[in-house]
């Protein structure tokens, strides 16, 4: 069977970025497990709850998902379908798969504009112009920096958001630039990771952005089960 591959990190970014992946992964689950542990036990146990428990947790989940996207990338896990490519010779497959990488890596660009140009007008920043690629700055967009989360209550050690982007204007409940800050730094990392990938298949080092026969793998599995219960 054809087993997920990992690839170290290449030199101190890669070192830096991978253990900030997982740490943050692991950080991310263990909070959405205590809070939710919390609220049902409050809930059950003494008729009260977290009001801004749910927020909280949908954020984090989203935070999660977009953090495993890169994540996958690295340990080339994300599923896909080969079974045209695997019809081709080997010099075939690698050409179809550099094609994918450049197909990948210029959405990845674009993915990277349009996740900074919606976070940015909640941080106080200027978008980007340009439909395609960056050409400048537009400074005449509107801020949005006083958009607040819906429940989740202001953390008196972030009151200097305040000054920074907000005109020293005071937060009731925590601006929606830290849960949305998520988006550019989640599609720099797929950007980041696309890149790596790219390098590993042009140097021959890995064949494709996807993870190979998960179907046969899943039905190997479940009939090695099978005789193994019977």
């Amino acid at each position: 069977m054809n087993a997920v591959h990992t690839t170290p990190g290449r030199g101190r970014l890669g070192r830096i970025v991978e253990e900030f992946e997982e740490g943050m992964i692991a950080f991310l689950l263990g909070a959405m497990t205590l809070l939710t542990c919390t609220n049902v036990i409050m809930r059950y146990g003494f008729n009260s709850s977290i009001i801004w428990s749910l927020e909280t947790v949908l954020i984090l989940f989203a935070w999660l998902v977009l953090f495993g996207i890169a994540y996958g990338f690295k340990i080339t896990a994300h599923l896909g379908v080969d079974a045209v490519i695997n019809l081709l010779p080997a010099r075939g497959r690698r050409v179809v798969a550099l094609i994918a990488c450049a197909a990948s890596l210029a959405y990845g660009v674009l993915l990277l504009k349009g996740a900074w140009d919606y976070w940015a007008p909640f941080a106080d920043l200027p978008k980007t112009t340009g439909i395609w690629l960056p050409t400048g700055f537009d400074t005449a967009a509107r801020t949005t920096s006083y958009f607040e989360t819906d429940q989740i209550p202001m953390f008196d050690w972030l009151r200097f958001l305040e000054g920074w982007i907000n005109y020293d204007e005071r937060y009731s409940k925590m601006p929606r630039v830290i849960p949305y800050l998520i988006l550019p730094i989640s599609a720099a990392l797929i950007l980041f990771r696309l890149i790596q990938a790219t390098i590993r298949i042009w140097k021959g080092e890995a064949e494709s952005l996807i993870v190979s026969h998960e179907a046969e793998d899943a039905v190997a599995d479940a009939a090695h089960i099978n005789r193994e219960i019977s």
